[in-house]
């Protein structure tokens, strides 16, 4: 994997990049659709890559290890040809899954012991055999195993948890560069920057992240409890310090306006699952501002859903068409504002590297978000 800076923003950290994997060029700053299980819910391929224009999407190690396990994905030579997918994919380690079952797993030193959420067997994770796992997948992108901090912890549990996810950084990275690619293409590594919201403990984390020199860099353990204003801090922290030549990887974020606003901070990639669950419950975003498709004001507009918007659906339904759709519980109703609220995050960071080209993405970001944020 190669990443080669194209444009920065005089006025911020903003930057403008390409990714080049064996799989394809990843145009940055990027959103990366979720396809936890193989698939991006509800959403054909086709229109991933005709209509809503993603470049790379995810697979969630946790949930593929599980199902369909991982004898099938091998069989099939990867996550790739198993889903029919030829562009880049990304896979997270299972950590932040593992740290949301808290209930029903114990994390030591060796690894983590969990059960099952589908049958209640139960598994470990080892930074090893977690890096074997991801081979077996075949991801371009692959992450580190960690653990997920939770946002609110004390400074005494983050420091121990941060100790934990370093000495499991090592032998991840041992263990993958031990090991070879599975389907002949190559694999990059990321590790994952922890450290909560304590700014010594994050630069601690870069620190020694920095010192393997990996491919690109992941931020995670934010966005799970913590002020946003406390996530802002922590990106300010980490992202000068980051190798400046590598990606950087904002794990789980998140709304339209934190995107933006982690750009301006030197963020290059996202991924969430806000667009396709907002969407498949209703909400849908847009350049106008966010909609509650279920709300009785749409039920007699026969204006295009979004006529700014950048999906075929924006412009070829009504608003009262969809309403109409939700409230009779069609599952169409779910796959157009799903396919329109992933457009739209692709068209988000499509329109920021556009300004950041030109030189004003700071001063069109704080004019933009006020309008994205607001109900209509």
């Amino acid at each position: 994997m190669e990443f080669k800076l194209t444009a920065t923003d005089p006025t911020g950290c903003a930057r403008c990049g390409e990714i080049t994997t064996d799989h394809g060029v990843i145009q940055t700053p990027i959103f990366m659709p979720v396809g936890t299980v193989g698939s991006v819910k509800g959403v054909w391929h086709r229109d991933l890559k005709e209509d809503i224009k993603a470049e790379i999407i995810l697979g969630n190690t946790y949930h593929l290890y599980l199902r369909p396990g991982l004898s099938t994905l091998k069989a099939a030579g990867g996550l790739h040809k198993f889903e029919n997918w030829d562009r880049p994919i990304l896979t997270d380690s299972g950590g932040f899954q593992v740290f949301s079952l808290s209930p029903i797993r114990k994390i030591t030193p060796e690894g983590c012991t969990f059960q099952s959420h589908i049958d209640g067997s139960r598994h470990m994770f080892t930074p090893e055999n977690n890096m074997d796992t991801q081979r077996i997948i075949g991801a371009d992108i692959v992450m580190a195993l960690d653990e997920c901090c939770p946002g609110d912890a004390d400074y005494n549990y983050a420091k121990k948890s941060l100790k934990l996810t370093q000495n499991w950084l090592e032998r991840c990275v041992r263990h993958f560069d031990e090991t070879e690619p599975l389907y002949g293409y190559s694999q990059a590594l990321f590790p994952i920057i922890q450290g909560c919201v304590y700014p010594d403990l994050r630069k601690a984390a870069v620190e020694h992240a920095a010192a393997f020199d990996r491919e690109g860099y992941a931020i995670g353990g934010l966005a799970v409890g913590e002020p946003t204003e406390k996530m802002y801090e922590m990106l300010e922290t980490v992202c000068p310090i980051l190798p400046h030549d590598k990606p950087r990887y904002l794990m789980g974020v998140g709304t339209p306006a934190n995107i933006l606003e982690a750009i301006d901070r030197g963020v290059d990639m996202f991924d969430c699952v806000m667009p396709t669950r907002n969407g498949r419950n209703g909400m849908l975003f847009t350049w106008n501002g966010i909609m509650n498709m279920r709300n009785l004001k749409w039920a007699d507009d026969f204006s295009p859903i979004d006529p700014d918007g950048a999906s075929f659906a924006d412009r070829a339904y009504s608003k009262a068409y969809l309403r109409h759709l939700f409230i009779a519980g069609e599952m169409f109703a779910a796959q157009i504002a799903s396919e329109h609220n992933l457009a739209f995050y692709l068209d988000l960071v499509r329109t920021a590297r556009e300004h950041i080209v030109s030189g004003d993405f700071h001063a069109w970001k704080n004019s933009v978000i006020p309008k994205i944020t607001s109900r209509l």
